[in-house]
């Protein structure tokens, strides 16, 4: 190695174009590195989908949930699978080990669900598929004066196919509408009068609305095909069906005893987009999502979704395109402020480097920076994506980068002013610092390189992070023992020419400093030894005292300032929607009063809250607010305290199963805690009461909410044991078919979690004792 140095400080043309290439290389890598809000991972997710009409949550859980779980625990490669039943339908998520392909463990997890025997009559076939990972890139509402829900869906998927028509755009997906049926509703007089029965006029029309090949006719010249085009998606089709045709000439149609029109599906989904200072909170829009798979670039895929935006406002007069979401925001500053750190590093380097070194020095010294990434981006695409942990390890590795080759051209210019030549002095110096310069770098190496083996859902995204530092580093070495020296030592920087004002003043201070204040304290830390020590370990016991009293605080993730608030509302199974949308509207009314407070006394008189998304569904008892906030940047104020005010104002809501007010993460709540047990009625009792502890006992957590569902009311009575349960079966687990109920629980801002997790076991051990069945 230290030949190879040697090599290059004496021929410069091989050191140009090693970093030329680099340069080059770097810039082709970056180009082709795709981006990403989160790192990349492949889908370890399998979900297997059961539509059971008609049934309650108990009956979709025994019939087939159970029976469907039995065949998938001998799959090899899951490690856990998880159920929800509840009315009408289930869903079991299949969690495949890490290291498995997923597609084999998907075709292993279908193979086993067509085994399962007796299955109830009365299901929608079974769909089993792999989750696939999409993460959002921009979301739009349509909305307009005087357009209706139906016209809205039209221009939305116009618009659907346009985006997609977009090179790079394949996941579009719309919401804020229900799906479309046709309703017949038949008139009983006229039925009568022309002797049908409705048994007689369904059968004819659901025998007419065909489509239906007929054969071939083959005459001299050609060969015909025979075939009947009758189906129809429209109600105006659906009229003109032939019921009866009479040897008179008459002709029966479905217009003749029925009335036939086109309606939206008995089903909850809407969608209303409310800006500041407007009134037409009624006003129903229709939302446009663009989301980016592991193939293909966010940023790409935002930035055409905004152009599109704007040209949707430009041609259109009726309709306008309201953007709610731009999920690549928090990337794009992120990008910039990693620009803006490079450029600033490498202009500190510059002229703190020129106060004790020559300008010329400072200059190649600097240069390590830019050719460190250039280096860690040729391996980029094949390992990583451009995202925000990945964007964090480069922010990280900017203040370390320089470190080396600062080391390296003080100990060049320290041999030379001793009187070696450049070139001698560039070997010297360099052979002399290089084994504690390697020691610095694989230390640093190594500490990142344990990220790789982190499991679970950190293990996902640390990798990304450790890799553009370990990749930076290993780069920023060879630059620094080999491309530096060759450049300090054909440097004029170093030459015999008098040393400028600068150079001198500052060799003066540095001279006073290293004799009158560094040298004789040195000398005193090292009399005094065990002083010395001492005080070490008092800081070192200070620290530890303040992480354990919570004057530092400690958490697993650090919460990311988002710029939206979520709202989710959750009612007892059967609520209608207008009550569940009316309780939205006095939440967003409130939201909008808090918006004033937090607004008052801004200088640039802009909106704290700059839209509120209120979404209905999926079911008739749920819905949620989306409040979109001002830029973080600018807003003057946390995301937190927006909501703990919000929360505080609007109390609670009677009749309501689960409210939460929050900022989604992708680690989940900060209080997760299961109870499993066998009765399910010991467990209801067991989850209220700790519940009811935790709000009671514990005023940090709030938002507490659980799994467990209240099913719909049956014939004005509650019926017991409908509920939607959830189950969690563990590998090997001997509850792994009993039901499980979690709750989760927020915590206030600057709370601590520890305590809060010492909380939950001491409560959890509690119930179990006290019980004896439900277990934590």
């Amino acid at each position: 190695m230290k030949g190879l140095t040697a090599f290059f400080i004496k021929y410069t043309v091989a050191v140009d174009t090693v970093m030329v290439l680099i340069m080059i290389f770097g810039f082709i890598g970056l180009s082709s590195t795709r981006s990403s809000f989160f790192p990349e991972t492949e889908s370890r997710i399998i979900q297997v989908q059961v539509v059971y009409p008609g049934a309650a949550p108990e009956e979709v859980e025994e019939g087939v949930v159970l029976r469907i779980e039995d065949n998938i625990k001998g799959v090899s490669g899951v490690e856990r699978v998880s159920s929800v039943s509840q009315e009408n339908a289930g869903m079991i998520t299949v969690e495949v080990v890490k290291g498995y392909d997923t597609d084999e463990v998907l075709q292993e997890v279908k193979n086993a669900v067509d085994q399962v025997p007796q299955l109830p009559d009365g299901m929608e076939p079974i769909r089993t598929f792999k989750k696939e990972s999409m993460q959002l890139a921009v979301s739009f509402a349509l909305s307009g004066e005087g357009l209706d829900l139906r016209t809205l869906k039209t221009m939305a998927r116009r618009a659907e196919a346009d985006l997609r028509a977009v090179k790079g755009i394949s996941k579009v997906e719309l919401t804020g509408f229900p799906e479309e049926e046709i309703e017949v509703a038949f008139r009983e007089a006229d039925l009568r009068a022309n002797n049908l029965s409705f048994a007689q006029a369904a059968a004819a029309v659901r025998g007419a609305n065909i489509d239906v090949t007929g054969g071939k006719i083959k005459t001299s010249d050609e060969e015909l095909l025979i075939r009947v085009r009758e189906k129809s998606v429209e109600a105006e089709g659906f009229r003109r069906i032939v019921l009866r045709s009479g040897t008179d000439g008459r002709v029966l149609r479905l217009e003749d005893i029925a009335d036939v029109r086109d309606v939206w599906a008995d089903d909850p989904n809407r969608t209303y987009v409310q800006l500041p200072g407007r009134s037409d909170l009624s006003k129903e829009s229709v939302v446009i999502s663009v989301y980016s798979t592991v193939t293909e670039d966010i940023l790409a895929n935002a930035d055409a979704t905004l152009e599109y935006i704007e040209e949707f406002n430009r041609i259109n007069t009726t309709a306008k395109a309201t953007l709610i979401n731009d999920a690549t925001k928090v990337l794009k500053q992120r990008i910039a402020m990693l620009v803006e750190n490079g450029l600033q590093g490498f202009v500190l380097v510059l002229i703190t480097l020129t106060l004790f070194l020559n300008w010329r020095l400072a200059f190649w010294v600097a240069l390590s920076i830019p050719v460190a990434f250039a280096g860690m981006f040729i391996l980029a695409p094949g390992f990583i994506t451009i995202n925000v942990l990945s964007l964090f390890g480069m922010i990280l590795v900017v203040g370390i980068l320089v470190d080396d080759g600062i080391v390296i051209c003080e100990s060049i210019y320290q041999e030379y002013e001793k009187g070696l030549p450049p070139i001698e002095a560039a070997i010297k110096g360099t052979r002399t610092v290089l084994p504690a310069v390697i020691s610095s770098i694989l230390t640093t190496v190594a500490a990142f390189s344990t990220f790789f083996y982190i499991e679970g859902r950190l293990g996902d995204f640390a990798p990304a992070m450790a890799f553009v530092v370990i990749a930076t580093l290993l780069f920023s070495l060879i630059e620094a023992a080999y491309i530096l020296p060759a450049h300090v030592a054909h440097s004029e920087g170093l030459s015999r020419k008098k040393k400028n004002r600068l150079e001198a003043y500052m060799d003066g201070v540095m001279t006073r400093l290293r004799d009158r204040r560094y040298g004789p304290f040195f000398d005193r830390i090292m009399r005094n030894k065990t002083l010395t020590v001492g005080i070490a370990f008092f800081l070192l016991a200070v620290t530890i005292g303040s992480v354990g009293a919570g004057t530092i605080k400690v958490t697993f993730f650090p919460q990311i300032e988002r710029d939206d608030v979520q709202v989710e509302l959750e009612m007892v199974g059967g609520t209608r929607e207008h009550v569940v949308f009316a309780e939205l509207q006095r939440i967003e009314e409130i939201v909008w009063e808090v918006n004033k407070e937090f607004s008052a006394g801004r200088e640039d008189s802009a909106n704290a809250v700059l839209k509120v998304q209120t979404i209905l569904g999926p079911r008739p008892e749920q819905g949620k607010l989306n409040i979109i906030l001002l830029d973080g940047e600018i807003r003057g104020f946390r995301a937190e305290e927006l909501t703990n005010k919000l929360r505080e104002r609007a109390g609670a809501v009677p009749g309501v199963v689960n409210l939460t007010y929050g900022l989604s993460s992708p680690f989940g709540k900060p209080v997760s805690v299961s109870l499993r047990s066998n009765n399910l009625q010991e467990l209801a009792v067991a989850k209220e009461e700790l519940r009811n502890e935790l709000g009671e006992s514990f005023p940090a957590a709030r938002d507490i909410i659980d799994s467990d569902r209240p099913g719909s009311r049956e014939g004005g009575a509650a019926l017991e044991g409908e509920s939607a349960s959830a189950r969690l079966n563990g590998a090997g687990h001997r509850f792994a078919s009993a039901p499980d109920f979690r709750l989760e629980a927020q915590r206030v801002q600057r709370a601590r979690t520890r305590p809060c997790v010492r909380y939950a076991e001491r409560l959890t051990s509690i119930l179990a004792r006290s019980r004896g069945h439900a277990h934590p």
